[in-house]
């Protein structure tokens, strides 16, 4: 999508909520991989990680590592393979391709959904267009790719 003129939203119909979910749970699956390999990476050549370090550590773990996963998948071809694999595609609210901070402000405003016990999320459920608080925040959206 990098790089394409703006779609026209009108073509495209929003994902439910189980295809969203799916697409969530397939790229968990791949980031918790992730995850393992990073941790090893760092983990096996310094041994254990006290005080500080371990702070630093569990950010770029939990935050840095996700982030960079998200967003760089999000602005090269609004899609993580867990959204390629379930036929979804992010989009703006204009139908261009999203770049870095349109990435970043959905990452974010995710992450309050997500901690605000998923109720960002849920909200697709009884919103009209089937957005969640973060499309909404960041003015992206799903799209079902044909």
């Amino acid at each position: 999508m990098t790089g394409n003129p703006s779609i026209d939203l009108a073509d495209y119909v929003a994902p439910g909520f189980l295809r969203r979910l799916a697409a969530i749970l397939y790229d968990s699956l791949l980031l918790v991989a992730l995850l393992f390999v990073a941790t090893a990476v760092i983990t096996l050549p310094l041994g254990s990680l006290e005080g500080s370090n371990l702070l630093l550590f569990q950010f770029f773990i939990f935050e840095i590592i996700p982030l960079l996963f998200f967003t760089g998948f999000w602005t090269w071809g609004g899609q993580t393979l867990g959204m390629r694999a379930w036929r979804l595609r992010l989009v703006r609210t204009d139908g261009k391709a999203v770049n870095w901070g349109d990435a970043m402000k959905r990452h974010m405003a995710a992450l309050l959904s997500l901690l605000l016990f998923g109720l960002g999320f849920i909200w697709i459920l009884f919103d009209s267009q089937k957005l969640a608080w973060h499309d909404r925040i960041s003015k992206t959206r799903l799209i079902v790719v044909k």
